[in-house]
């Protein structure tokens, strides 16, 4: 499995293509894409790869294959393949598919966990407690999620204390990380920066904080920064940036993971992935969706400073 102890000289990277890039897309995409796409994804050495959801077949129709998915998908060592899962039902939908880890999701505001997913963070936290039991009893990874860490759609800025709040609730149910989220993309680096160090100060291990980023409005990468300068070892990202939050109107996708590999190698920073094969898992999901790639990167290709010349465009 990945090495959990998110080592000061290694960065994680998050793969959310498969789950978080998919579950808002218009087009239905076959299983047998999908798992070409998480293929791909593994290929170019990304170990840790959220690969779908057991949220209810009709409120996330996109990912309703998740039984045969998680069941098909060809294991391979050294990769982790979590799923999100809503309840006690879908735990036990990912148990009977095989999984071996898990996220739970709630959120900084009720009001955006009420219009999401029909409960207060409260309620969500109630109903995750059995959930993140009964997945430590099986010796399951398990993460925690805490959306709009920055701001919600619904009551405009978020008090990074709540954020940190929810996040220490997760953590008394067992969670091994806390990804904190910015949904509707509005946080910047200062935020970054406090946020980190008011969870830091609060009790929750910097080595078990993990970031989200939306890139609604372009700091998604400079916000990676912030979290890199803070100690932060773990982000997310979504080859060819799909994705995105429905209630963000016009928003951009996640994080590509591209251009985060890129920052990356750039910046002389290990993290075990291949740029150019996750330009080919980006191209080919963009292809499937009938779309043009996006990213940057994904547009300009990788740069190679000896030659000065792109590299793995299309």
């Amino acid at each position: 499995m990945p090495d959990r102890s998110n080592r000061a000289d290694h960065v994680r990277i998050y793969e959310v293509g498969p789950r978080d890039g998919l579950q808002n897309e218009a087009t239905p995409i076959a299983t047998e894409t999908k798992l070409r796409f998480i293929e791909l994804l593994a290929d170019a050495g990304l170990a840790e790869i959220e690969a779908t959801s057991f949220v209810a077949p009709t409120a996330i129709p996109q990912l309703a294959d998740a039984e045969e998915l998680l069941a098909t998908l060809p294991r391979r060592p050294g990769v982790r393949y979590p799923v999100l899962v809503p309840n006690l039902r879908g735990l036990s939908r990912a148990q009977a598919a095989g999984a071996d880890a898990i996220a739970v999701f709630t959120a900084a505001s009720d009001a955006f966990t009420e219009r999401n997913i029909g409960m207060t963070v409260a309620a969500s936290l109630e109903t995750f407690a059995p959930v993140l039991a009964r997945a430590g009893e099986l010796y399951w990874w398990r993460r925690g999620y805490v959306s709009t860490a920055f701001g919600c759609p619904y009551t405009g800025a978020v008090d990074p204390d709540r954020a940190v709040e929810v996040g220490l609730h997760l953590l008394e149910l067992g969670v091994d990380e806390v990804c904190f989220g910015d949904t509707i993309g509005v946080g910047v680096p200062r935020q970054v920066t406090e946020l980190t160090a008011r969870a830091i100060a609060a009790g929750i291990p910097l080595e078990r904080i993990a970031y989200h980023f939306h890139d609604t409005r372009g700091t998604a990468l400079a916000n990676v920064v912030a979290g890199l300068d803070a100690g932060i070892r773990c982000f997310d990202a979504a080859a060819g940036g799909t994705g995105g939050c429905p209630y963000a109107p016009g928003a951009a996708g996640n994080l590509a993971t591209e251009d985060l590999v890129y920052l990356l190698d750039a910046s002389l920073v290990e993290h075990g992935v291949r740029l150019e094969g996750v330009l080919e898992a980006a191209r080919f999901i963009a292809a499937a969706l009938g779309k043009p790639l996006a990213s940057k990167v994904g547009q300009a290709g990788g740069w190679d400073p000896a030659t000065g010349a792109a590299v793995g465009r299309g």
